[in-house]
């Protein structure tokens, strides 16, 4: 995209990278709308679907690893578990090695809940990045990575 000629240049790299960060943030937004909707639709906020997915696919974990893997903040995540809690999705415990940390388990009701929402929403992020070949989709991936452990 060439910038109008009143507008100020920060050199060919920096507008570029400006450009391209502009362009990854459309297209997270245009996805993390639609998925949105159809979490939204199963009753859950994201916050509670990517806590229970979290806990789906890797087991029990503390309030702390679930942080970190969802990428939110602790009081946050605090109150998203103790919703699910209360809507009989997780059940909590103290640590066996430490009493101050509470460990997160997925329930039987919260299997059953992801389990059959993760199938349509696998296929629903296969079918955004159909516009990319095979070849392209490695390439994306293998770039997007490159720059998130550079950070």
């Amino acid at each position: 995209m060439k910038l109008r000629s009143d507008v100020k240049s920060y050199g060919e790299r920096t507008d570029k990278s400006m450009q391209t960060w502009i362009q990854i943030l459309r297209a997270f937004q245009k996805i993390r709308s639609k998925e949105l909707k159809y979490i939204n639709e199963s009753g859950l906020t994201m916050n509670q679907f990517e806590v229970l997915e979290v806990l789906y696919h890797r087991g029990d974990l503390s309030v702390g690893a679930i942080t970190k893997l969802i990428m939110s903040t602790p009081g946050n995540v605090t109150v998203v578990v103790k919703n699910l809690t209360r809507d009989g999705l997780v059940a909590t415990e103290p640590s066996a090695e430490d009493s101050r940390v509470r460990i997160m388990s997925i329930t039987e009701a919260g299997k059953a809940l992801i389990g059959g929402m993760f199938t349509n929403h696998a296929a629903n992020l296969k079918s955004y990045f159909d516009v990319l070949s095979d070849d392209e989709l490695v390439v994306l991936y293998d770039l997007l990575r490159k720059l998130q452990k550079a950070q």
